[in-house]
């Protein structure tokens, strides 16, 4: 347990001080936890909503800060190139979000075709069933994307590093919580990038908000 425990801090800490340089990034990232913790609250009575919540706010928020505002020049503070952080990440790196992402815009119009996706699901009355049914397809595809991830981890690295990752992923908005609270205060004080000291100077924690 204690190992699992320092792996999921590695990863945690390697994903906040290689992709979460700027602050817009870090107040979205704030922004995604909160909406990921409405959308776990409605997963155990309305799983449909709880999908609607984590697919048209929290995820869209999350990646808008990687995809146009996290730099991608040169990492003076890891002394890493763009191109190197993307090879080592042990989740799912900008090339593979664009998969992810595009299967996520996709589904919408393919159900909007075949009401019951292929057979899977029953015919949806008005626009409230298409969108009771969009949010369990969604619900499919998030699940999905978390165990397909893990397991091709469990065949790249080891089952563990695997376990450790989706661990990472479902607990991530209440870390993002405590670690980027502080990131809106500071972007509206003109921050608009993290110094990263923290990282500079071997702590593991940002300093608390201003």
């Amino acid at each position: 347990m204690k190992q699992f425990l320092q792996m999921l801090h590695t990863q945690r800490m390697d994903d906040h001080r290689y992709y979460h340089h700027s602050r817009v990034n870090q107040s979205l990232h704030f922004i995604s936890a909160i909406s990921f913790l409405v959308a776990y609250g409605f997963f155990f009575y309305e799983p449909a909503y709880a999908a609607l919540i984590g697919w048209l706010i929290s995820m869209p928020s999350r990646q808008l800060g990687h995809f146009f505002f996290e730099p991608r020049s040169y990492d003076e503070v890891n002394e890493a190139t763009h191109e190197y952080k993307e090879e080592i990440k042990v989740g799912y790196n900008l090339q593979r979000k664009v998969v992810l992402m595009a299967l996520w815009a996709a589904i919408p119009t393919v159900l909007l075709a075949d009401r019951t996706f292929f057979g899977l699901l029953a015919t949806p009355a008005g626009w409230k069933g298409y969108f009771r049914s969009l949010g369990a397809v969604w619900l499919w595809l998030g699940i999905g994307g978390l165990l397909f991830r893990t397991a091709h981890l469990f065949l790249l690295k080891d089952v563990q590093t695997g376990l450790v990752w989706m661990t990472k992923i479902l607990t991530d908005p209440f870390h993002d919580i405590k670690l980027y609270h502080g990131a809106p205060l500071r972007l509206l004080h003109g921050e608009w990038v993290d110094p990263m000291t923290h990282i500079r100077d071997g702590r593991h924690q940002p300093p608390a908000a201003v």
